[in-house]
């Protein structure tokens, strides 16, 4: 079940990232915060506009080790941009969630999951975007609040 789930999620990027011929992209870093532990981590994410408004963005977070746990998240998000002008957007997002919590000692585990929110960015010029996000992860047993604040690159 696990595979299948992956395996759908690679194919529904897939198709997003051929579909459009022309979009915005940006390569971005951020800094994350996790309620459920209290893990601070370090994530990058990549966005692609593939329909006016409407971006998707795959996403890695590595949260460092905090009371004998590290984990890492792999989510797949859907924005949709409410534009106020061309510097400041607003954008609620859904998407997908997998998490691997390790314990200092012992086996870890899986988790996977949706993720709901919001976020705001704001284009210091054409290239460069801060940007900020609150989201709630539905995980098994691992329901959590997550922090985003990032920096991206447009190109």
């Amino acid at each position: 079940m696990k595979k299948f789930i992956i395996l759908s999620l690679v194919a529904l990027a897939g198709v997003f990232s051929m579909s459009a011929a022309q979009g915005e992209k940006a390569i971005g870093a951020q800094f994350g915060y996790a309620s459920k532990h209290s893990m601070v981590g370090l994530g990058l994410n990549f966005q692609y506009e593939f329909v006016n408004n409407v971006r998707i963005e795959p996403e890695f977070i590595y949260y460092f080790e905090s009371d004998h746990l590290s984990a890492f998240n792999a989510n797949l998000n859907f924005h949709y941009l409410i534009r106020f002008s061309n510097r400041f957007a607003l954008y609620p997002l859904a998407g997908f969630s997998y998490a691997r919590v390790n314990p200092e000692y012992g086996d870890g585990w899986n988790r996977f999951g949706a993720n709901i929110g919001i976020g705001s960015e704001y284009s210091i010029n054409e290239r460069f975007a801060f940007y900020i996000e609150q989201r709630f992860q539905i995980l098994k047993d691992m329901n959590q609040s997550v922090t985003c604040l990032g920096f991206k690159c447009k190109f």
